[in-house]
């Protein structure tokens, strides 16, 4: 292993490991649902509708659907949860402004300092599924300091696909080795470490709530678990 001093660049899944999602998706849907005057449960339109992400993106990895970008793909899903909690006084630009509402979502505390912090020493990059124009929208608004957008449309395919990390790791002009994904999802962080590179897990323990049971600890010999980005920034010396 070719070891921490060797690091030139750190990756970041991005939904739920930089930014609420949930929390942002659900107020969104509380104000529209204000506004229009219908009655939802925000918190679980947002669980439905992420619920509906990893599976829309399997359709793309099994080539059962052509390559699409991730702002397609929540549209599609947003009209499937429309229709499951019966919303239907939304026009179409209400709609897509709902959808995008996931280019309006904010970082977790620790998130933007954090980065500055390890941007001093590192290229810092987004490694995400989510569109380039998703991610730069979402830069632009809160502050996130990428210094390349990668990932997914970028390499044309999906996390956990070898791909994904694989090119991400090319563009950069970079050995995988050389290369950190810093994530809070096992998962994520396993496909990772088998294309080569170095992984920090960083626990997000509310992503899905108070109710959360999944990726609360690291449950893998990663190279490093850091508590946020700050710790993560320290950790490697920043």
């Amino acid at each position: 292993m070719i070891g921490l001093a060797a690091l030139k660049a750190i990756t970041f899944d991005v939904f739920g490991t930089v930014v609420d999602w949930r929390t942002g998706i659900a107020g969104e849907v509380e104000t529209l649902a204000a506004e229009k005057k219908f009655v939802v449960d925000g918190e679980l339109f947002a669980d439905a509708w992420r619920g509906l992400y990893q599976p829309s993106m399997t359709r793309v990895r099994d080539g059962e659907i052509a390559w699409t970008v991730l702002d397609d793909l929540h549209r599609m899903n947003l009209l499937q949860v429309l229709e499951t909690f019966e919303v239907d006084q939304l026009s179409d630009d209400e709609i897509e402004h709902l959808n995008r509402a996931w280019h309006r979502l904010d970082p977790w505390p620790d998130a933007i300092a954090g980065l500055q912090r390890l941007k001093q020493r590192y290229i810092v990059a987004a490694l995400s599924n989510g569109n380039v124009s998703l991610i730069l929208n979402m830069a632009k608004l809160t502050g996130l300091p990428w210094d390349m957008v990668l990932g997914a449309e970028i390499a044309g395919h999906y996390k956990p696909q070898p791909e994904a990390y694989l090119r991400s790791a090319e563009i950069l002009g970079l050995e995988p080795e050389e290369c950190m994904l810093v994530a809070a999802h096992n998962g994520d962080l396993v496909a990772a470490a088998r294309c080569g590179f170095q992984t920090d897990f960083v626990p997000r323990e509310c992503e899905y709530g108070p109710g959360q049971t999944t990726d609360l600890v690291a449950e893998n010999d990663y190279d490093l678990v850091a508590g946020d980005f700050i710790e993560l920034s320290q950790m490697l010396g920043c």
